[in-house]
């Protein structure tokens, strides 16, 4: 599963069927960085030289700033370039691919700029590109940080207007009703399982050069060439989701090349969790925040009338489940669709009314509301192209990042055990990630985060009940970084935290990466408002 753009639904479909949206995580190689030796033996030590040359290269060159392409849709004053960097870095004169940039500068005056504030929004496989809006679309929560920062965007390697990899034709992709990804039978898990082998084919198929180097420590070195490129001797990063992964392990390979680091909504960034446990623990929390979404659906059952207990929305829930399994609603609306759709409710607490109210009227009768929110739209093909496109550098990220088991017994023993107490997200996301134990290129070994010789007070912010990134991930990555401080929203649970109203949250964000200054303890939090019906 993966965990990503907050406030965005982006539909992103298991190689095998589910539909599945906003997602999470993505992985790494152990390697050194370019001042220091986190290396062991010669490969990082080449790739962590290649990193060094390539960052020379881009501080020379800089970037040439224009107005966007038109069809980006970024308004001036945001203005776009690229970055080359190395597909390899062993081989830092080799092939090189690009990186789209974007930024926007500070708000305030020149006395008051501190730089460039870099963003990564999660995924593996989301752009960064729309980071420079919230100056643009005046968002309040980020005025005071814009003032002394300008914002940067970057689509990494793989992404969008960067250097693309696909893995299936885009219309087919999204194509609907996909199989039911609760199997009933063993006949459905071997149907899945050909998908799941057949996707991985096609991601080599079309792919193939680019994937050995789809890692998250290639993304972190190229987060170094883009530091370099924009002129800055030392990095502000902002990450969520899979862009907190990016982040530790940026600050593993580059310690002394961090000035601040905010990090929302933490990847464990164990190497026992990357990536396949990490997704195993995703369903459990996955389960959770759906009965809290449940429940608050009962408490509001004077406006949505499915129920005034948990039990009764979820025999709701199985009700349609089951209708839509033997009907697609529309043609096109099965449970693959319908998970697609509704796990935003578990994601992003910005979502509860809009997907309570679609539910409501399709019990009130109305299923083309349900329909129209839950279907792929054929029409769209800029839009199916990017859900593609997302979801290949999910896998191809996750799958390169680390060794997954090959074993299908394994899989099904696992996914089997842990569907029983949490139905709702375990097998669509066991076929989303199914491809990387028959994946066709090279899986490092994740490295191993941990604190260097430089690396300054880093800020992690974590909501409690977070279902794409479970709390314990913050608590590890704060176990790792010396000097770290942590922020916990307690009794919330909505995916990416930093860009929600919360006067307790907001001001520590904009005190830190204003001043650097971290609280003398770590902190708890009230929750943000509960979302209005």
């Amino acid at each position: 599963m993966r965990g990503s753009r907050p406030k965005k639904r982006v539909a992103a479909l298991g190689s095998a069927g589910a539909l599945v949206t906003a997602t999470l995580i993505a992985g790494a190689v152990a390697a050194p960085t370019a001042n220091a030796s986190a290396g062991s033996g010669h490969g990082q030590d080449r790739e962590a030289r290649g990193a060094a040359i390539a960052a020379a290269r881009a501080a020379k060159a800089g970037i040439d700033w224009q107005d966007c392409p038109a069809d980006w849709n970024l308004v001036k004053p945001i203005q776009c370039g690229y970055v080359a960097v190395p597909l390899d870095y062993a081989k830092p004169y080799g092939k090189q691919i690009k990186l789209a940039v974007d930024r926007i500068g500070n708000t305030g005056t020149k006395a008051e700029r501190q730089g460039a504030l870099v963003y990564n929004p999660g995924g593996p496989g989301g752009s960064g590109l729309r980071f420079p809006t919230r100056v643009t679309n005046k968002n309040a929560v980020w005025a005071n940080a814009a003032k002394a920062y300008d914002f940067v965007g970057f689509d990494p390697r793989g992404v969008g207007k960067s250097t693309p990899i696909s893995c299936v034709d885009p219309q087919e992709f999204v194509k609907a009703p996909k199989a039911d990804p609760v199997p009933d039978s063993e006949a459905d898990k071997l149907a899945q399982r050909k998908l799941a082998r057949e996707y991985a084919e096609g991601c080599q198929e079309r792919s193939g050069a680019m994937l050995p180097h789809m890692t998250t420590p290639n993304t972190a070195r190229d987060l170094d060439v883009i530091r370099a490129a924009l002129g800055e001797k030392k990095l502000n990063f902002l990450g969520v989701s899979y862009g907190t992964y990016l982040g530790a392990v940026y600050g593993t390979l580059f310690p002394g090349h961090v000035r601040r680091m905010v990090v929302d909504s933490v990847v464990n960034p164990s190497r026992d969790k990357i990536w396949y446990q990490a997704n195993l623990d995703q369903d459990v929390a996955f389960e959770g925040r759906w009965k809290d979404w449940q429940d608050w659906v009962a408490a509001n059952d004077a406006t949505y009338h499915l129920g005034t207990t948990r039990a009764a929305v979820q025999a709701k829930w199985l009700e349609l489940r089951a209708t839509a399994k033997k009907n697609p609603l529309g043609g096109v609306v099965g449970p693959a669709e319908l998970i697609s759709f509704f796990q935003s409710a578990p994601y992003y607490d910005s979502a509860w009314a809009p997907t309570a109210s679609v539910f409501s009227k399709y019990v009130a009768g109305d299923t083309q509301a349900l329909v129209d929110a839950a279907a792929p739209d054929l029409s769209d093909t800029a839009g199916n192209a990017s859900s593609e496109n997302g979801n290949a550098v999910y896998t191809a990220v996750e799958c390169a990042d680390a060794k997954w088991p090959t074993s299908w017994r394994k899989w099904d023993r696992d996914n089997t055990r842990l569907h029983k107490d949490h139905p709702f997200m375990t097998w669509a996301n066991a076929w989303m990630n199914l491809p990387c134990a028959t994946w066709p290129a090279k899986q490092q070994t994740p490295v191993d985060v941990k604190t260097g010789k430089g690396l300054p007070g880093v800020l992690i912010v974590q909501s409690e009940r977070d279902a794409a990134t479970p709390y314990e991930g913050a608590v590890e990555l704060h176990k790792r970084f010396k000097g770290s401080r942590l922020i916990t929203e307690k009794d919330a649970g909505s995916h990416g935290v930093t860009g929600l109203v919360n006067p307790c949250i907001n001001p520590r964000v904009d005190s830190y990466l204003l001043t650097g200054k971290l609280d003398g303890a770590d902190v708890t939090c009230a929750p943000h408002a509960t979302p209005k019906p």
